[in-house]
């Protein structure tokens, strides 16, 4: 498994996590929107070639799991990454808004 470090960037109204491996000089990303009080809406992972494999991605949710148990808030998951995770890992459902399988919803 490769060495990743995570690190969050929060903003007044969008963040994001970032992924780094250790000998690789790039990086991968999940980006949020904070949506009200403990509410976030997960809406897009990326990570370039030099990642692809590392494990980068998925670690990127995890941690974002890990940091909603621990902060408190809950999670719309509109990143289909982040949909297909949850699919394999139903008992994240105490942090997201939708149950495994279900398409989450926005209202303005």
């Amino acid at each position: 498994m490769a060495d990743i470090t995570i690190t969050k960037e929060d903003g007044a109204r969008h963040g994001r996590y970032v992924a780094r491996v250790a000998g690789i000089d790039a990086e991968a990303e999940l980006t949020f929107t904070h949506r009200g009080p403990g509410l976030i809406s997960a809406d897009h992972t990326g990570a370039p070639e030099a990642l692809r494999g590392t494990g980068a991605a998925a670690a990127l949710v995890d941690y974002l799991i890990a940091d909603a148990r621990s902060g408190g808030f809950r999670i719309i998951p509109l990143c289909p990454y982040v949909r297909a995770r949850y699919e394999k890992h139903p008992d994240w459902q105490d942090v997201l808004t939708v149950g495994p399988g279900e398409m989450p919803r926005i209202t303005v």
